[in-house]
């Protein structure tokens, strides 16, 4: 049984454990989703984690367990007209099991709660697969794309990376 929170700052150093895990490093290979292959370096750290929780108008959710451990998470930001998507995840022991789609599901319900409509994102152009769930739960590329940032902080890209920007209106 999962159940769907708002992350607070104690949940700091748990995030950090989950997001890094399931995008980068050995951990991160044993899941679907990993980044491990395209970028060397972390995916992100507590004070990085701290200002998004500390965003004005922005949110992050958390999937627990029935021990109230954090198995998933999604970053959301009210930007202008819409809601940005982003740091959905999923542990990489417990992918595939319907928890990534339970938080993208809350994502949805909380964006309409808040008055919205509409939700935007960016992935990797080359993770096809990541590309195609979002694909199958709605959202369809705007024919937008982004660069990757050049900065370590985001990770360093093995090859030439850019975003494609996706939507979905609910």
């Amino acid at each position: 049984m999962i159940t769907i929170n708002t992350a607070t700052l104690t949940d700091l150093p748990a995030l950090n454990k989950l997001i890094n895990g399931a995008y980068r490093g050995e951990d991160a290979k044993k899941g679907w989703t990993t980044e491990a292959d395209l970028l060397d370096g972390i995916r992100t750290d507590e004070d990085a984690l701290q200002g998004l929780l500390q965003t004005p108008g922005a949110v992050m959710l958390t999937a627990r367990d029935t021990e109230n451990t954090i198995a998933g998470c999604v970053y959301l930001e009210r930007q202008a007209g819409s809601f940005y998507l982003g740091m959905l995840t999923v542990s990489p022991l417990l992918q595939a099991g319907g928890i990534g789609k339970q938080l993208l599901y809350a994502a949805e319900d909380y964006v309409r709660q808040q008055g919205y409509n509409s939700i935007t994102m960016s992935v990797i152009s080359v993770r096809h697969e990541l590309i195609a769930w979002y694909q199958r739960h709605g959202y369809a590329a705007t024919g937008d794309t982004k660069p990757f940032p050049s900065s370590p902080a985001f990770g360093i890209p093995k090859q030439p990376l850019e975003f494609i920007v996706m939507k979905k209106t609910l």
